[in-house]
């Protein structure tokens, strides 16, 4: 076998891969929210007997849909702010100061990521109650998703901050720039695709966040992801938690195209301080 039939070999095993992996179930997601109620959708039957936007429009109509998008995207861009803000100082330290230990300091901010997310929520929400944080329910679940998200945020972060080229900073310096014009010409362009990705990862966890969200603000704060487990819990009915999968995830696969063409369009020589 050639190389290039290698090659084409290979590429077609990656899009069978990703047909079962994306298309496979995407296109069953929208299938069964299309699902009449008229004609319920049977096993001997390849396709739905009978479709329509019925489960659409009752989903928006008779349920708490609209409450918990609402809740949802209100909560979702505070928290990637807040958690900017947070990550920001700890990144910049990681990224620009050089200390003893300042990569095991990287390794440690990672670890989080390997607690499964369920005991991470668990054990923050009991921390929140104890500091009476629980008491405005929104700004509780606000504050733990952006800190939950910190992990991510400052790893993106701190990643932007060591492109900054230090001989930028020096020649803004030698020409009498202010800090906040420093700033302007030496970080920014250098930290703008890191300060969009982190805005978009970390909006992306927060929509999709479910401990936190149950367990601080059930019943009072519904969000989508809390909304489709009670549609998948004692009341199932397959059809609309389908409706709610999608609208859950169709957003977020937009988001993550639009990072990836900021990212690409991204200038290498802003980032690189030769701009």
């Amino acid at each position: 076998m050639t190389r290039e039939q290698l090659n084409k070999a290979l590429l077609i095993l990656l899009l069978v891969i990703c047909t079962i992996w994306l298309a496979i179930p995407f296109g069953m997601a929208i299938l069964w929210s299309l699902v009449d109620p008229s004609e319920p959708w049977t096993a001997d039957r390849l396709l739905p007997p009978a479709m329509s936007f019925w489960r659409w429009r009752d989903m928006w109509e008779n349920s708490s849909l609209q409450v918990a998008m609402a809740t949802s995207y209100t909560l979702a861009p505070l928290a990637a702010l807040l958690s900017l803000a947070l990550a920001t100082p700890t990144a910049y330290a990681l990224g620009r100061i050089a200390f003893p230990g300042r990569e095991l300091a990287k390794l440690l901010c990672l670890l989080p990521l390997v607690v499964p997310g369920f005991v991470t929520a668990i054990f923050f929400t009991s921390l929140l109650f104890q500091l009476g944080l629980h008491t405005w329910r929104f700004g509780a679940i606000l504050f733990a998703h952006a800190v939950l998200a910190l992990p991510y945020a400052i790893r993106i972060m701190s990643v932007s901050f060591e492109q900054v080229r230090q001989d930028h900073i020096d020649a803004a310096r030698d020409l009498g720039a202010s800090p906040l014009a420093r700033f302007r010409v030496a970080f920014l362009p250098a930290l703008r695709p890191g300060i969009f990705a982190t805005l978009l990862i970390v909006f992306i966890q927060s929509i999709e966040e479910f401990a936190i969200a149950f367990i601080l603000g059930s019943p009072d704060v519904v969000t989508i992801p809390t909304l489709l487990f009670s549609a998948l819990g004692q009341d199932y009915v397959r059809p609309n938690a389908a409706v709610l999968s999608l609208i859950l995830v169709v957003p977020n696969v937009i988001l993550m195209l639009i990072l990836e063409r900021l990212l690409k369009s991204a200038n290498p020589t802003l980032a690189s301080g030769k701009g």
